[in-house]
């Protein structure tokens, strides 16, 4: 029976390692390029931009139409009661009833000649577009900002995950090894409660490290509208430690100034902004318009009931302003007002854009030096444990200062993953704030990473 009952179990346990192995196999992993390619199609944000663009695109046909033919045409048919007294003959007053139909019907031709509005209202349309073309450009650019952030914190995330396990591990080693040197008689107390507490806190955070991988798998979740498993490590051999090119910073500055995403829209915004002003001026001239007129009604004359008339006519309508209570000096006033803000804003945003490439310049250069020191610092914290070790066995060192010697190597791995994430990310935002090209950007970064 007992026999049964193993096997039994063993089949069990195979049949759920072939699943797991089953579901490992086909669980997908996805890499850079894979996540934006899916956010591109999925991500709210950059659906809702795509929309307010097509909607921003609609103001150009909406002020042109200003400017085409307008063509009306009505139509009406009453039925009339009328009732009218007047005195007869005699003086009395005699009221007579008339009940009858009557019917118009006209076309109307209207041509804008002169209309300085409509045409500033045509040109302005023009710039509205182009701020949302470059609003539109501005969100791809962050959205491989935000996947790329995303990503690398995940990746970060799996690194922690991995050497708090480590750690762990190496800290349930050595308390089992405190625990049989002091029945052996050759261990202290202190060691068993030293490896006891390191391996409490590794447990604590294990469950950190576990949490924080669960969020950032759900950030990238959320730009994809998918489920997130597995993702590509990054490939340390395939890393291209490189300095930004050109290395002039003042270059990448000016770069940013001329083609960066964020300056093309508020320049768009100001143009808007200084047609509004000369729209709102033209609300003192005049307006010239052509109209031709074709109408046919019946019996619209009390006095000649039953009776058709038809009337065309083809002029010009010319408009005047003389007094509008004080509304057009008020919207021009405004109009200058908004074109003040346009300006500050661009001077503040040309202020800033020149703080933040900076600092992912300086984020790259100085990313290169601190991840080759950080390189170096995990070679000599490998080699101090090692010497710890053998040094642990011959009588010289403490349990202690293994402990010690793994902390600090563990730290420098962690120091030295993220110093590569930081690096990476530096080279992202760097492109995104001068406008390269997106897919480029995320195709280079990509090429970083394992199985590329």
């Amino acid at each position: 029976m007992n026999y049964k009952l193993s096997i039994a179990r063993i089949w069990a346990l195979s049949m759920a390692c072939a699943a797991s192995l089953a579901c490992q196999a086909q669980t997908p992993v996805l890499n850079l390029k894979q996540i934006y390619e899916a956010a591109l199609e999925q991500d709210a944000n950059i659906r809702a931009s795509r929309a307010a663009t097509d909607a921003g695109r609609e103001r150009l046909p909406q002020a042109k139409a200003g400017l085409m033919p307008q063509i009306s045409a009505s139509a009406s048919r009453n039925d009339n009661n009328l009732s009218s007294t007047s005195p007869n003959l005699l003086g009395k007053p005699v009221t007579t009833t008339d009940q009858y139909f009557s019917d118009n019907r006209s076309v109307q031709l209207r041509q804008p000649i002169m209309n300085m509005q409509r045409w500033l209202q045509f040109e302005q349309a023009k710039s509205i577009v182009e701020e949302a073309e470059a609003n539109l450009d501005k969100d791809l650019q962050n959205l491989v900002v935000r996947v790329a952030g995303s990503y690398f914190e995940a990746l970060l995330a799996d690194e922690q995950l991995e050497l708090v396990l480590a750690q762990k591990t190496t800290y349930s080693s050595m308390l089992d090894a405190a625990q049989k040197a002091i029945l052996a008689g050759s261990g202290t107390r202190t060691d068993i409660d030293d490896a006891r507490s390191r391996l409490d806190m590794a447990i604590a955070q294990e469950l950190e490290a576990r949490q924080n991988q669960d969020l950032t798998k759900r950030q990238l979740q959320v730009l994809i509208n998918q489920p997130v498993a597995k993702l590509s490590a990054l490939n340390v051999g395939a890393l291209k430690l490189t300095l930004p090119e050109p290395a002039n910073i003042d270059l990448w500055t000016q770069k940013a100034e001329d083609t960066s995403p964020e300056i093309k829209a508020l320049q768009a915004r100001l143009a808007s902004s200084k047609r509004e002003v000369s729209k709102a001026q033209a609300g003192h001239l005049p307006t010239l318009d052509a109209v031709a007129q074709w109408s046919n009604s019946g019996s619209e004359n009390i006095t000649r009931i039953n009776s058709r008339y038809e009337s065309k006519s083809v002029g010009v309508q010319l408009n005047i302003p003389l007094y509008s209570g004080g509304y057009v000096n008020s919207t021009i006033r405004q109009a200058v007002a908004e074109q003040m803000r346009a300006e500050e804003t661009l001077e503040a945003l040309r202020r800033d854009l020149g703080v933040r490439v900076h600092k992912e310049f300086r984020g790259m250069t100085e990313g290169v030096l601190r991840v080759r020191a950080l390189e170096q610092a995990v070679r000599s914290a490998e080699q101090m444990l090692k010497s710890t070790q053998m040094s642990l066995k011959a009588g010289t060192r403490t349990q202690l200062d293994v402990l010690n010697a793994q902390q600090q190597y563990t730290l420098a791995l962690r120091d030295l993953a993220q110093a590569r994430f930081v690096y990476l990310m530096s080279k992202v935002k760097l492109a995104a704030l001068v406008g390269d090209d997106a897919q480029a950007s995320v195709e280079e970064v990509n090429a970083a990473l394992s199985g590329q």
